[in-house]
């Protein structure tokens, strides 16, 4: 960063403000609020907006619209953007796929998951889901348990021989590891650099004023994107990691000028 303090803070979602597809912890929701009193706060995951919605927007607690205004949320992976208002969430854009490319998407995840075996027969709930900008792929389904996840693919090796299939069935679009199980297909040029690059846009901050926090910063990480696009990082390992960073980093912000 040009100087000591960021002017943004970044976070991924799943494992690193909550357990996966879990709401967050009130600690967590007061951190982020505090947080929110002295620079911008992004959120940026693989996740849907009702993802964001159920885990971290209807968990905050009450505060006043001018300081939820410094909230910016951008679900799969930046190609959807919304602000909080105080009559609620606020369409800055989405990025949808096309009906073909979605059908493309869709095929070639099922298709080449049944080949490497990874097609589970009883999965909790649904494996291949429509974000709309997003097709994501689930191995043990969309409601499996936290537990059966993190035991599935313990070393990414699973994800990534079905990220490197699904690839290369459709080069035009952009096919990504995602979370513990999962495998998402977006336009090219899609992650969550992409993210980042669209917030410098729409804060005029920089890149270099800003820190993103994430748990997945190896090469093979969803999150790496930013590290490799020259941003501050910071890797912690689930919620309690993040909340015990933040509340070193906090004293350290000054408060937001004539607020």
């Amino acid at each position: 960063m040009s100087d000591a303090s960021p002017r943004l803070v970044a976070f991924d979602l799943d494992d690193t403000l909550a357990p996966s597809k879990s709401a967050i912890d009130p600690r967590i929701g007061d951190l982020l609020l505090a947080l929110a009193e002295r620079v911008e706060v992004a959120i940026i995951s693989g996740g849907q907006l009702q993802q964001f919605r159920t885990q971290v927007v209807e968990r905050l607690p009450q505060a006043a619209p001018a300081l939820l205004a410094h909230f910016h949320l951008m679900p799969t992976c930046g190609t959807q953007y919304y602000r909080l208002t105080a009559e609620g969430v606020e369409t800055v854009y989405a990025h949808s796929l096309t009906d073909d490319e979605k059908q493309r998407a869709l095929s070639a995840v099922r298709e080449e998951a049944e080949r490497l075996g990874l097609w589970e027969a009883e999965p909790w709930g649904d494996i291949l889901e429509d974000r709309g900008s997003q097709i994501t792929f689930s191995a043990l389904g969309q409601s499996a348990p936290l537990e059966a996840k993190m035991a599935w693919d313990p070393t990414g090796e699973k994800k990534n021989s079905l990220r490197e299939a699904v690839a290369a069935r459709i080069p035009d679009l952009e096919v990504r590891s995602g979370g513990s199980t999962s495998v998402d297909i977006t336009h090219r040029g899609i992650d969550k650099a992409y993210g980042m690059n669209k917030l410098v846009e729409a804060t005029g901050i920089p890149l270099d004023d800003m820190l993103f926090v994430g748990d997945r910063l190896d090469p093979d990480g969803n999150d790496y994107p930013v590290l490799a696009m020259g941003v501050e990082c910071r890797a912690v390992h689930g919620w309690e990691d993040t909340a015990s960073f933040l509340e070193k980093l906090l004293p350290t912000l000054p408060e937001r000028a004539g607020e």
